[in-house]
């Protein structure tokens, strides 16, 4: 059993004339390769206040999923020792033992007629 997780951007809404993002619609999908039914998934939407005028900013022909993942990252930390990695890893840790606790479920018990 391996349990691997994805995130991606699902889909962003953004300021036409700044080019500036102001919604992202993000997941977390956990899933085990054996039993493929089993997952767990978790995801949510981060608004933003973009400022096209300030530093960092980035247009929006050269955003990455991988840069607007990290500011969902960033979003994620909880508390002032937390870091954007962290965050991440609970989440995946969270997810994968949900996908975990299916497979153990399933599992556990079989179904069929002994002939």
């Amino acid at each position: 059993m391996a349990i691997t997780t994805t995130w991606s951007v699902q889909d962003m809404q953004r300021d036409a004339a700044s080019g500036g993002v102001k919604l992202v619609y993000w997941q977390c999908v956990a899933a085990d390769d054996t039993h493929t039914e089993c997952t767990a998934t978790e995801g949510g939407k981060l608004r933003l206040e973009p400022n096209a005028d300030a530093d960092g900013f980035v247009a929006y022909t050269d955003l990455t999923e991988a840069a607007v993942l990290g500011w969902v990252h960033e979003s994620l930390i909880e508390g002032e020792e937390d870091t954007a990695t962290e965050a991440k890893t609970r989440i995946e840790t969270v997810r994968s033992g949900k996908v975990a606790a299916q497979v153990a479920r399933k599992t556990a018990e079989a179904t069929g007629t002994p002939w």
